[in-house]
């Protein structure tokens, strides 16, 4: 009698539930109803028109697209250390640099190399799900920080202190998802110094940075050279099948990046890094998409609460708003699934990002085209209305 091989305990992780809701919304519309997409957080807008003449070009082209070096080619990673200058006025060195696959390779990458097995690592809660999920395929333990409306949804020095163990990293998001709330300068640096004071490894995930409505965000490379720096291009660049991102790695992580980088992807895809070069010379393009999602949350902000959703998160930046529907039901997850039957809207349940109180909370997404989101509030109005 044969023996059943071993099935790995770091697998076990809960799926991450947007894709539940993307499939049941793809289900509707496979049986012909129609889907408003507000479950995702994917531009509408597909990448900048310079990013795709460079990829046609590139295709072609003489140029093979093989393997590039585990850190990404040198014109894309010379781009984004000038993007650091100009857009914050911080000296990155070319070198601390890194290319990825996505935001998500990024994240495997900085905690593999930061983090041991049975760290622990301090974030917010609500946060974005695959942290934890990452976190703890890695055997880091995710340590998770109750916040709320009077914290605005951020972790503060003073929810560190209070905690009964120490922990070895904190993440910090800015613009955060789900809730668009942001970090000022001196809250930043706070945490900053926190960490520093107390041998903690910073994660800044900047992957909304540009995607901000009145004040701009502040970088972690900025306050803190020891800090990882994430950001993609699938947010502000509107380049989310193209799987790619970068990571500002501090000098004692660079060549454990590397080596893992070479092991684990090889190389981040060709075709989208080549491309990705003339992604920072379309900013009045992308700029131009950043001004309809502020048309989309002025709206929502404005609507929404005509249709029951009164208590939001402020949406500082990003396009999500978090809404607290704690009135409405103490399962969200079914309240996703009943407005997604009765109004065909696709909204994420909370339980993707507060393992506590996920429950009590839905997130929208702006991110879609004005006419879907104006369209999304009228429904909701009238589903709360017949309710």
């Amino acid at each position: 009698m044969s023996k059943q091989p071993k099935v790995s305990k770091r697998g076990a992780i809960p799926p991450f539930f947007v894709m539940e809701v993307m499939r049941a919304a793809a289900e509707r519309e496979a049986a012909g109803l129609e889907v408003l997409h507000m479950e995702v957080g994917q531009p509408s807008s597909g990448a900048p028109k310079g990013v795709v003449q460079a990829a046609a070009t590139a295709v072609v082209g003489t140029d093979p697209l093989g393997y590039t070096g585990a850190l990404g080619i040198p014109p894309l990673r010379a781009a984004i250390a000038k993007w650091y200058k100009e857009r914050y006025g911080v000296d990155v060195p070319e070198r601390r640099v890194v290319v990825t696959t996505g935001s998500s390779g990024a994240f495997q990458l900085g905690f593999l190399a930061a983090f041991d097995p049975g760290d622990r690592v301090a974030m917010a809660s609500p946060s974005y799900p695959a942290y934890r999920h990452t976190l703890t395929a890695a055997g880091v333990v995710p340590v998770e920080l109750p916040t709320g409306p009077e914290h605005r949804f951020q972790p503060t020095v003073e929810l560190l202190e209070a905690l009964d163990e120490p922990v070895q990293g904190l993440i910090v998001a800015s613009p955060a998802n789900p809730t668009g709330t942001m970090l000022s300068r001196e809250e930043l640096t706070a945490l900053s110094d926190w960490c520093r004071a107390n041998g903690v490894r910073m994660v800044s995930d900047e992957i909304y940075h540009g995607l901000t409505y009145g004040t701009a965000a502040v970088t972690a490379a900025e306050v803190n050279d020891q800090a990882l720096v994430v950001n993609s291009f699938s947010k502000y660049f509107s380049m989310t099948g193209w799987r790619l991102g970068w990571m500002i790695v501090p000098d004692d992580l660079l060549r454990s990046v590397e080596c893992l980088a070479q092991n684990l992807f090889i190389s981040a895809p060709t075709l989208s890094q080549v491309s990705a070069v003339a992604a920072f010379d379309c900013t009045e393009e992308l700029d131009g998409h950043v001004a309809r999602y502020a048309r989309n949350r002025a709206l929502l902000l404005e609507e929404l609460p005509k249709a029951g959703f009164t208590k939001m998160a402020p949406a500082d930046g990003a396009f999500y708003i978090y809404a607290d529907v704690s009135d409405m039901t103490d399962d969200s997850e079914a309240l996703a699934k009943r407005i997604l039957e009765e109004t065909g809207i696709a909204c994420t349940p909370g339980i993707d990002f507060d393992t506590a109180r996920g429950r009590r909370f839905l997130r929208f997404s702006f991110a879609g085209s004005e006419a879907t989101i104006a369209e999304a509030a009228r429904r909701l109005i009238a589903w709360k209305a017949g309710l």
